[in-house]
């Protein structure tokens, strides 16, 4: 693990975020980067329920967060086949790109911090 100081860590998001703002890509809120981040960095399956529990908040706010991360392909909803009346929440190759693009960017700021 990388150790850095406050000022180190909030330079290298600052970077981070400043430099994913200025690119054609989508600009997530934090709520909507969280979300994306546990259905990419944790194992599957994804659904609502889980991911507001993970995250210690509101379903309804997932649940935008969600609407928001589909309409931009990042994240793509699929119907249960085991319980119908739930959705699973699946990762896209859009948002494979998007996330690995951004982690460069992070990679790149944490060299300089």
């Amino acid at each position: 693990m990388i150790e850095l100081t406050s000022n180190q860590a909030l330079s290298l998001w600052h970077g981070a975020i400043a430099e994913s703002v200025r690119r054609e890509g989508p600009d997530l809120s934090a709520r909507q980067m969280a979300v994306l981040l546990t259905i990419y960095l944790g194992e599957p399956p994804h659904t609502v329920r889980g991911l507001a529990e993970a995250l210690n908040v509101a379903k309804p706010a997932v649940t935008r967060a969600v609407d928001r991360l589909s309409e931009l392909g990042l994240v793509r909803r699929k119907p249960d086949d085991q319980d119908r009346r739930s959705v699973l929440l699946q990762r896209t190759v859009k948002g494979s790109v998007f996330l690995t693009e951004f982690a460069d960017i992070v990679a790149k700021y944490g060299r300089a911090a």
